[in-house]
């Protein structure tokens, strides 16, 4: 199980036992404030624990769902336009407007953990507006993997995360061409 410093805190009772535990590797801590029975955890499972507004995107979410296998060395996420940036090497941080934040959020678990990730449907979406920013070849593996599971996908949810962008034609069209 993975635990915040206030959890793990509740946990031991004191700072005192909580040092115990780490010495004897009863806990581990995995990043500052994190900290967990197990000494190696998921990145995305600390991330979501860590930092509990962000969303799994991009690279991250591709490689969960098997569109794609490139290892991200990096776990990408999508915090609210109005959040502070976040500061660690490890992570890349897209701001979205409030608004559009949550359209697309699931909720899957990891090693018993909640995590929180857009769909395959918000990730084809988010595919399309940031191809030009996409290596070529990457780009071409993920699209191609999308027109195997293109049966599977959800159209109106496509359309409703398409709605949220004033380009929502071009989009569309773009869509059109490369998955259906």
């Amino acid at each position: 199980m993975v635990y915040s410093g206030k959890e793990i805190l509740k946990k031991y009772g004191t700072r005192y036992n909580l040092l115990k535990a780490l010495k004897n590797k009863e806990i581990f801590k995995l990043d500052h404030g994190i900290y967990s029975d197990k000494d190696l955890v998921n990145s995305m499972v600390v991330v979501s624990k860590k930092y509990p507004g962000a969303i799994i995107t991009m690279d991250s979410a591709f490689y969960y769902y098997n569109l794609t296998d490139v290892i991200p060395i990096k776990t990408y996420v999508a915090t609210n336009s109005k959040s502070n940036v976040i500061t660690n090497e490890k992570i890349v941080q897209f701001w979205v407007p409030k608004e559009k934040l949550n359209a697309g959020k699931d909720e899957i678990i990891i090693d018993g953990e909640k995590v929180r990730i857009y769909n395959k449907e918000r990730l084809l979406v988010e595919l399309i507006r940031k191809r030009n920013q996409i290596p070529f070849d990457y780009y071409k593996e993920i699209i191609s993997n999308y027109r195997k599971i293109v049966d599977d996908l959800d159209m109106h949810k496509i359309e409703k995360y398409l709605s949220l962008y004033k380009n929502e034609a071009n989009l569309a069209n773009a869509l059109m061409r490369e998955v259906f």
